[in-house]
């Protein structure tokens, strides 16, 4: 007999994810399966060509390669406001910066692509951008300003050297009134195609593991603390903060965000969210 596929589950290695995944084990799913944690860019490109079959990617990845991906319900990580770990800093305040060269990281393409919608169509300005390794202060010699997001804009925050800091989920909701989208959850539609049964039982434990995390976040604070650094105090406020839900307001948001990327020619085509669902063991409560 063949073994079977060994089912691979993407993990984005930035804290703001955790509450989903702290009690998310594939050792105790009843298939072979294995959990890979990297930044989004590597897990977007996984994602893409269908060599992680399901897990957490960037809004902008989902939207690129919506045609091969079809999004898990319920499960985001979103900000309807200002968002803690994506900031832009400059040394001139942000309606100011007009052709300003801005350094970008290359770790994730949402938030950049955000950054140059509200560049555009919120503040009028045309900067230039360059791809940089995400250290603030290589980035700041390279520019006049520089987008750092996850953990290397928090660390970043906490350091005050004097820079103006904005907050993309703040200036997004300033400028539209909705919430953003920065990641969701998705399962390669082949995957899904191929065993609807493995993919429901994921969904099924992401859903709970989100439950469990969000219902007592002690465990997931202490190990930003450890691993991170911090107070308990902050990252409790940066975790309620943030919305861990994909229901009307959330997909509200990231559609306006899709139409001004397809607008602007970020995106090649016009994306249409899809959910999966599924009709797995029709259980029937009498």
């Amino acid at each position: 007999m063949t073994q079977p596929e060994r089912t691979v589950i993407g993990k984005i290695s930035y804290t703001n994810s955790w509450p989903v995944y702290h009690h998310f084990h594939p050792s105790s799913l009843s298939f072979p399966a294995e959990m890979v944690s990297e930044v989004p860019a590597v897990l977007n490109r996984g994602m893409a060509a269908g060599d992680i079959h399901v897990g957490a990617l960037s809004s902008f990845a989902y939207a690129a390669a919506s045609d091969r991906l079809v999004l898990l319900p319920g499960l985001s990580v979103s900000a309807d406001g200002p968002v803690k770990s994506i900031f832009l800093f400059s040394k001139m305040p942000v309606h100011q910066i007009g052709n300003a060269r801005i350094a970008v990281t290359n770790t994730s393409a949402t938030s950049v692509n955000l950054l140059k919608i509200l560049m555009h169509k919120a503040i009028g300005a045309s900067p230039e951008y360059i791809s940089a390794d995400p250290d603030l202060n290589v980035m700041m010699n390279q520019g006049d300003a520089c987008l750092l997001i996850g953990d290397h804009a928090i660390r970043a925050s906490w350091q005050d050297q004097g820079y103006h800091v904005t907050d993309l989920g703040g200036l997004w909701k300033e400028w539209t009134g909705c919430s953003m989208t920065f990641a969701v959850w998705a399962v390669n539609r082949a995957a899904a195609a191929r065993n609807p049964e493995a993919i429901a039982e994921i969904a099924e434990a992401f859903e709970l593991s989100k439950r469990r995390g969000l219902s007592n976040l002690g465990p997931v604070i202490q190990e930003a603390c450890c691993t991170i650094g911090g107070t308990t105090s902050y990252w409790n406020d940066y975790f309620r903060n943030l919305c861990y839900d994909f229901g009307e307001r959330q997909q509200e948001g990231l559609n306006l965000y899709f139409r001004y990327a397809y607008d602007m020619g970020l995106l090649p085509q016009e994306v249409k969210m899809e959910l999966w669902s599924h009709n797995l063991l029709t259980r029937v409560k009498e």
